[in-house]
């Protein structure tokens, strides 16, 4: 095949579409469902940007199965259940509707016995979607410190070794609150590595951090916690749930970044395209790892190494933005990724892009992500824009919005984190 723009921004786009559908809830759900119970009641409970069309699925799987429970997903990630409640709530800063549902989820698990069944469905956001406030905390006080660790630049399991310790819900106190009923969790991850410890901070899932954990990464980032905060951090003696602890729990996972990376691996193959997924779990402040990316595509390039072309290079994890006094633009992590990754390339031939986050939403705004092409940074310059300024300001958004080549897709209502392709001709 000869590859044109038109070809490759096609290819790529098909790509980051089959990474989507790869973790579908509607495809994937099913096969994952524990033998439908004998006797006693069955409880739906979750969150997650995914959880009202995990909901909707597992009422098509069992029809005939009195099921009742809630979940709370994003505003605008609703969609029709007729037996499981669904509440929309805020994310990624939590709101009153947060609290709101996850008080009806520990509601929902209180008194039973050990003939029902729990099915817990998880997946990305659940963390800020179900904010019950530990004793002594306000709403407030939560909505500060997450605030605060996604400033600081803070990578999600660290963040979510502090929201345990501040939540009446995470790190595994959900299911030691439906005990003793039998609690099956199902998910989907969007985190690097695929720690279900770490999925929505956990709530059916032991946990193995603990209060001096989440007091060191407070004060490794320099964070100035609420008071109510601090103090609660000093309560070692109410530690959460811990490895061994929680018998009747079980957790499988559904769909996660790697099952999306090999089917996108798979339709490449279908594309004339030789994959290589350089991992799953990519960490690292995203325009950097931009830059490093750069580098093994030109290597592909110039060289056949690692791979030959035409070749695409796969990759998933959740990078990092650090946010600072100049920062006063738009963007996330996909499109901060890929303005490093244009800079470092500088208009190489040959050479294509995409990075988006599988749930649709890059960083604050209803912006999935971007394409980038050998000439973005002359379209750019002709548009007025300037790319290491537009990387100074984090300004990410705007760069890719002048040149016409940011990735809109809406809700997907599912999320497998970050995905990258980069197309070498």
């Amino acid at each position: 095949m000869a590859w044109t723009d038109s070809t490759a921004r096609n290819a790529l786009r098909t790509l980051f579409d089959t990474a989507v559908a790869a973790a579908d809830p509607r495809t994937v759900l099913a096969a994952h469902l524990p033998p439908k119970p004998a006797r006693g009641r069955v409880i739906v409970v979750g969150g997650g940007k995914s959880a009202a069309l995990m909901a909707a699925a597992l009422e098509d799987a069992w029809p005939d199965v009195a099921l009742e429970g809630t979940v709370v997903t994003r505003y605008g990630h609703a969609v029709p259940t007729q037996r499981i409640e669904v509440i929309e709530a805020s994310h990624p800063v939590p709101d009153a509707n947060s609290q709101k549902g996850a008080q009806r989820l520990l509601e929902r698990v209180k008194g039973l016995t050990k003939d029902d069944l729990v099915i817990a469905l998880m997946s990305g956001g659940a963390s800020a979607l179900l904010a019950a406030p530990a004793p002594g905390l306000t709403l407030a006080d939560k909505q500060a410190i997450n605030k605060a660790l996604l400033a600081c630049g803070a990578n999600i399991t660290e963040m979510n070794a502090v929201r345990k310790h501040l939540s009446a819900i995470k790190g595994g106190r959900l299911a030691a609150a439906a005990a003793p009923a039998r609690v099956v969790t199902l998910a989907i991850s969007d985190v690097p590595g695929d720690d279900p410890a770490v999925i929505g901070s956990g709530p059916t899932v032991p946990d193995a951090t603990t209060f001096a954990d989440a007091r060191a990464l407070i004060a490794r980032y320099g964070i100035t916690a609420p008071p109510a905060v601090a103090e609660r951090l000093t309560q070692d003696r109410d530690e959460t749930p811990k490895p061994g602890s929680l018998p009747l729990a079980e957790f499988r996972m559904i769909a996660t970044p790697m099952m999306a990376l090999e089917a996108m691996a798979a339709k490449a193959r279908t594309l004339g395209l030789a994959p290589l997924i350089l991992g799953d779990a990519l960490e690292g402040e995203a325009a950097q790892v931009g830059t490093v990316l750069a580098g093994i595509a030109r290597s592909v390039r110039a060289h056949g190494h690692p791979s030959k072309p035409p070749a695409v290079l796969l990759s998933g994890g959740e990078t990092t933005v650090t946010m600072t006094g100049a920062a006063n633009g738009k963007g996330g992590r996909n499109t901060t990724f890929l303005l490093g990754l244009a800079i470092a390339l500088d208009g190489v031939p040959g050479i294509w892009a995409c990075a988006g986050d599988t749930d649709g939403i890059d960083g604050m705004d209803e912006i999935a992500g971007a394409l980038l092409t050998p000439d973005t940074l002359v379209r750019a310059k002709a548009a007025g824009r300037d790319a290491r300024a537009d990387l100074g300001r984090l300004d990410s958004h705007g760069f890719f919005g002048s040149v016409g080549d940011l990735i809109v897709t809406g809700p997907t209502l599912t999320n497998v984190n970050d995905i990258r392709a980069i197309l070498i001709a």
